[in-house]
């Protein structure tokens, strides 16, 4: 991946679980070489699920795509040594792992005195806290769900742990720039509660609960103009309108416009305005119900052919699946241990073509590799480290 955009940047990993990998893959998808250190033996998200049928973790696998792996016996002093060392040499730090000895921005600034270090946290206050947990204290699980429901209800994806990595991957980058141009080093700080705080102050979350009340349970609705769930002949679809444009065309395509027009003169509303389908939704969903359930979802298709109505058929993962070969984003990556299947590479185009997947590494594959190459140990040293149990036996 010599040839990215970010060829020459060198980081260095200590990180386990979500963001942190994610933020570092970011990187080595972009050209960054990224060199994870773990413990010998793998950290706690060696085995985590799902797992591929060798029982190999296709988690681990998907977020370390296009690293390399150094396996360390950190809880050693010439363990912590040796990635100390690595820190140094690189000059980036990425991780989210505890603070040990000899490997905290404070020691390794005494080394490389401009180094970038980027701590993810899950509390400002150093107090730990994972994705579910930020999630429930940030109060969307009383929003998710059927709107009849009176319990709360977790989100499926760890959204909060992906905006983490993609705010840490760009944090390191500013400090990276920063020190272009100035030469000075930065200790960037991220933490999981404030992404997912400020996320829901970005997007009017708290101040709309602080001006006026909190947001209920709207079930698949969308919050603030019409959009819901139909059922059809043989599945189900998701309709959203969002301008008055696309209000329009959904009605001439059903053929419901003089019905709409009715509507409004009888509840005095003006379908031309987000705020009046939002609050006529359930009048809505009602007239526009019969003509998507009879219909099959290929139907429905035809029928919203060339308008501008936002909608599409749910699907579930299993046929998403089934659709990967015609994906432009994905690959098929041969990965050890796991086999043949598609990957992602990175999401960003940079003159119109994507980076395509490269494999993750086995864990501790690039231990002596690294060794000799950044710090320039001698064989020696390495079979002397080798023999001490401070990197493994091959």
């Amino acid at each position: 991946m010599t040839a990215g955009p970010l060829a020459g940047l060198r980081v260095v990993e200590l990180s386990s679980f979500v963001a942190a990998p994610l933020g570092g893959m970011t990187l080595a998808q972009l050209g960054a070489d990224v060199i994870r250190v773990d413990q010998v033996g793998g950290g706690p998200d060696i085995d985590r699920h799902p797992l591929a049928p060798s029982g190999r973790s296709l988690y681990w696998a998907g977020l370390n795509k296009g690293k390399r792996s150094v396996t360390l016996d950190l809880r050693s002093p010439d363990g912590r040594d040796l990635a100390a060392a690595l820190a140094a040499e690189a000059g980036v730090v990425l991780t989210n792992a505890p603070p040990r000895d000899g490997l905290t921005y404070e020691a390794l600034r005494k080394r490389r005195p401009d180094l970038i270090h980027v701590q993810l946290l899950g509390r400002r206050d150093g107090a730990n806290a994972v994705d579910y947990t930020v999630n429930a204290a940030m109060g969307f699980p009383s929003i998710t769900g059927p709107a009849d429901h009176d319990t709360p209800v977790n989100h499926v994806l760890p959204i909060w742990d992906v905006a983490c990595g993609l705010y840490t991957a760009v944090g390191l980058l500013a400090a990276e720039r920063h020190r272009l141009r100035t030469g000075e080093g930065r200790s960037v700080r991220v933490a999981l509660r404030d992404v997912a705080l400020a996320t829901a102050g970005n997007l009017g979350y708290l101040a709309e609960a602080q001006l006026g009340a909190p947001r209920p349970r709207l079930g698949n609705a969308l919050f603030g103009d019409f959009g819901r769930d139909f059922a059809t002949a043989d599945g189900r679809v998701m309709v959203v309108t969002l301008t008055p444009r696309h209000w329009r065309d959904l009605v001439a395509a059903t053929g419901l416009g003089e019905v709409a027009a009715a509507l409004e003169r009888a509840l005095d509303a003006d379908f031309r305005r987000a705020g009046d389908r939002f609050a006529c939704r359930e009048a809505l969903g009602g007239v526009l119900a019969p003509w998507f359930a009879s219909r099959t979802c290929a139907e429905v298709e035809d029928g919203l052919r060339g308008t501008s109505v936002l909608w599409s058929r749910y699907r579930d993962l299993a046929e998403v699946k089934d659709g990967l070969d015609n994906e432009p984003l994905m690959a098929l990556l041969d990965q050890p241990g796991i086999g043949r299947h598609f990957a992602p590479g990175s999401p960003l185009l940079f003159g119109g073509a994507s980076t395509p997947p490269s494999p993750a590494p086995a864990l501790g594959e690039h231990t002596e590799e690294v060794l000799r190459d950044v710090l320039s140990l001698s064989p020696r040293r390495v079979e002397a480290l080798r023999a001490g149990g401070t990197i493994a036996a091959v």
